[in-house]
């Protein structure tokens, strides 16, 4: 594909690493759903995936992809055609993006939780032609969400409803019979998925065949996954942990089995455990925590379990350490971004590598440089900016040029925005966010690591440290923790707990204040700006000024 023939928007890996990849035989010019067709043809009659009481072997979830493309064909999609996606975790999640990797089409993944505004800048930025979306979901209906977006965007022509359609496209409708046009081309982008970040719209990022299956293939390796292997989605499956690290695509690739949590509420994924034999989960910190702390886990036989990760946010080490013993299996830690690096610990890995850091990268050839403000690389072992290139990191946003110069270096390292120290074997240990700083009268604070400290309490089930604006300092930080409900620690004792652990005093919360639950993003990070918002208003904390800090 020349970059003539590439997606408007797409910006393209330089010729001279495109070429590099497919020598080392990083990409294979395979494209998913070739991959997909080749694990079916492989395993025919093995249980592919689970949906409540639905089950398909691998030959019935091929042919009614197929089916559902057919029907997508005839509604005139085809190739680079962009169709938003926005599904819970059920059945046609994944024949709906089955059936539009195999036309071409590309999805463009929303997640439950958004609503009109997103998905009208969606729609808008892609010139989506169709939207695939569930009837109601959590209350909501999306029906009557993608009516209001259609009636301001024009391109959106269908709009294909999971259930009741009511005077819509049902989904239901589409299984056709029919030829198919042969595949795309594996250097073609695949899907847009949407970037983590708790600021601002989410940007889209383009992923082709090529890189995403080179990811897929090498996290389905690196996790140990095969023909037994039974993966429970508990994230939302638009999510690119739950979808390729390894994911529902990388137990697809493997020929093992995907069984489909509703909710990721602990009991109900328990009961899912235990009745499917599930050998791997994926979790982020909050339900990790909730899990642990779940009175349910006694009451179901969670044997099956070998694996369980945890990714999409910091994990203290605590709460690391407590996971294996708790669940009977291995943890491990995966630190990665819908831009590509993805970094795992390993079996061979010391145990204690699995508590401290969170894993090294997939690939050889993933570049990784740790550098200052000033992007001058630090020394071995101090804490920097993480920037990284490689076989499937993307060049560039879609349809973000301006937004592109910052977030991309002039040699095409992407800016992960995160802050990470490198260890000597190649692992990184992830300290924060760059922004995720406060700077208390010219001494920055690592968020992350006040966390870290809190979550150690045994009365504390979450927490998050945010700046507040003060007239001497600039900044000052406010704690937000939720506390357990059996052993509550008040403000006082919470300063005098971190005191002890032997943290500067300037580290010190200035505030600590107490909430049922943290909000979160639509994404499922801790949404600091909705807690940065709240620490202007009136604070009850009665946490006195820190000593030898200034008031």
């Amino acid at each position: 594909m020349s970059v003539d023939e590439a997606l408007p928007g797409f910006v393209p890996w330089p010729s001279e690493f495109a070429q590099r990849y497919r020598a080392l035989g990083y990409w294979t010019g395979v494209d998913l759903y070739a991959d997909f067709a080749a694990s079916a043809a492989r395993h025919p009659q093995r249980t592919a995936l689970v949906c409540g009481e639905r089950r398909w072997r691998y030959a019935e979830l091929a042919r009614d992809a197929e089916r559902v493309a057919v029907g997508l064909r005839a509604l005139g999609l085809g190739p680079r055609d962009r169709v938003l996606v926005q599904l819970p975790n059920v059945a046609e999640f994944y024949l709906a993006v089955l059936a539009l990797l195999r036309i071409g089409a590309l999805p463009v993944f929303a997640l439950p939780a958004h609503r009109r505004a997103e998905l009208a800048y969606f729609v808008e930025h892609t010139q989506a032609r169709a939207a695939i979306v569930a009837d109601m979901e959590a209350g909501c209906d999306h029906r009557a969400l993608l009516r209001d977006v259609a009636a301001a965007q024009p391109c959106l022509r269908e709009i294909v409803v999971v259930g009741d359609a009511q005077e819509l496209r049902p989904f239901a409708s589409l299984y056709g019979d029919g030829s198919l046009p042969p595949p795309p081309d594996a250097s073609e982008v695949a899907f847009l998925q949407l970037s983590g970040g708790s600021t601002g719209v989410p940007k889209l990022i383009p992923r082709s065949h090529d890189d995403y299956l080179y990811s897929v293939r090498e996290s389905a390796r690196i996790c140990g996954l095969g023909p037994e292997s039974v993966y429970l989605c508990a994230l939302p499956a638009a999510h690119n942990f739950p979808m390729s690290s390894p994911g529902a695509l990388g137990v697809f690739h493997a020929g093992g089995c995907v069984v489909l949590a509703r909710s990721a509420e602990p009991a109900a994924c328990f009961a899912l455990i235990e009745r499917e034999r599930a050998t791997l989960t994926a979790l982020v910190p909050a339900l990790a925590l909730a899990w642990l702390e779940s009175r349910q886990r006694a009451r179901y036989d969670l044997s099956s379990l070998r694996v369980l990760q945890v990714g999409g946010a910091h994990l203290a080490e605590d709460v690391a350490r407590r996971i294996p013993d708790a669940f009977g299996c291995r943890l491990q830690q995966v630190f990665g971004m819908a831009e590509g690096l993805v970094n795992y610990t390993r079996n061979e890995d010391a145990e204690e590598l699995a508590y401290i850091s969170q894993g090294r990268p997939i690939s050889a050839a993933d570049e990784i440089r740790v550098v200052d403000d000033e992007d001058r690389d630090v020394a071995p072992g101090e804490v920097g900016h993480l920037l990284t290139r490689g076989p499937y990191t993307i060049r560039g946003y879609y349809r973000a040029p301006a937004h592109n110069t910052q977030a991309f270096t002039a040699d095409g390292y992407y800016r992960t925005g995160d802050r990470v120290r490198r260890l000597p074997g190649g692992h990184l240990q992830v300290v924060g966010r760059a922004k995720d700083q406060i700077n208390r009268g010219g001494e920055k604070i690592a968020a992350a690591e006040v966390e870290s400290h809190l979550l150690a309490h045994p009365g504390v089930f979450d927490a998050a440290l945010v700046a507040m604006p003060d007239r001497w300092l600039g900044e000052k930080a406010c704690a937000w923790v939720v506390a357990r409900e059996t052993a509550a620690p008040s403000a006082r004792e919470l300063q005098r707990f971190l005191r002890e652990r032997g943290i500067a005093a300037y580290k010190l919360p200035d505030r600590i204040e107490f909430l049922d639950r943290l909000p979160r993003t639509a994404v499922g990070k801790v949404d600091k700006r909705a807690l940065q918002a709240r620490a202007l208003g009136p604070l009850t904390g009665t946490v006195p000024p820190t000593p030898g800090a200034s008031a």
